[in-house]
């Protein structure tokens, strides 16, 4: 069974001054929540904060029955490992391996190599006969769905994708979060959508607004 991810009162400061506060939110299996805000509101800092990249000052991450602001270091290592997928803006493919190896990256971290599973995701995304081919020889919509392979490989509970349409042009956008969307939710993943685009909000299931207070549906 897909676990749930439940953020209970999140908090975090730097030097003293408050970035957020009072985040609480539940999110379903193969749900997708867009989260709008002004540039500098923390969002991506959210982001991290959910992944324990970044420690919150206070409040409760749980995702299905663990207790991630509870996880040490290596433990959350471990758990990032295994539960979450992340997409970003930039692509951060590795320029010297193929693209079927780039998407392989996690399941080889975790010790289970798996090369027909690569090849379902790589169709899935649409880029089933490129597995060979150079991230150079790739165009930008072509490496962002690499990146959206390489974060569904390992069959992550919850995909982080912080703007992941940012660096596209509007059709291209289109495509890649039509990719993205679709196998998030084929997959049964939770997927937070940090985004600048009302046009990619709109095709969210749930649109929220992070402020200094807070989350709120946007309007």
């Amino acid at each position: 069974m897909r676990r749930m991810l439940r953020l209970t009162d999140l908090h975090k400061h730097y030097d003293g001054r408050p970035v957020f506060s009072h985040v609480s939110l539940d999110a379903a299996p193969g749900e997708v929540v867009a989260l709008l805000g002004d540039s500098g509101v923390g969002k991506s800092t959210l982001l991290n904060g959910i992944a324990g990249l970044d420690r919150l000052d206070r409040g409760e991450v749980m995702l299905g029955g663990t207790a991630v602001h509870r996880l040490d270091e290596p433990a959350l290592a471990l758990w990032r490992r295994h539960q979450v997928g992340f997409v970003f803006q930039a692509f951060h493919v590795l320029p010297h391996l193929d693209v079927a190896h780039n998407v392989a990256l996690p399941l080889l971290l975790q010790r289970r190599p798996d090369a027909a599973r690569v090849q379902q995701v790589l169709d899935a995304v649409g880029l089933g006969d490129l597995g060979k081919r150079a991230p150079r020889t790739l165009s930008g919509g072509q490496l962002q769905r690499v990146a959206i392979a390489r974060a569904l490989v390992h069959r992550p509970a919850l995909v982080l994708a912080d703007e992941p349409t940012g660096n596209l042009d509007p059709d291209t956008a289109a495509r890649v979060l039509d990719v993205l969307l679709q196998q998030v939710r084929s997959e049964g993943t939770i997927c937070l959508l940090v985004t600048h685009s009302p046009v990619a909000a709109a095709r969210a299931d749930r649109v929220l607004r992070l402020n200094r207070d807070g989350l709120a549906p946007a309007r």
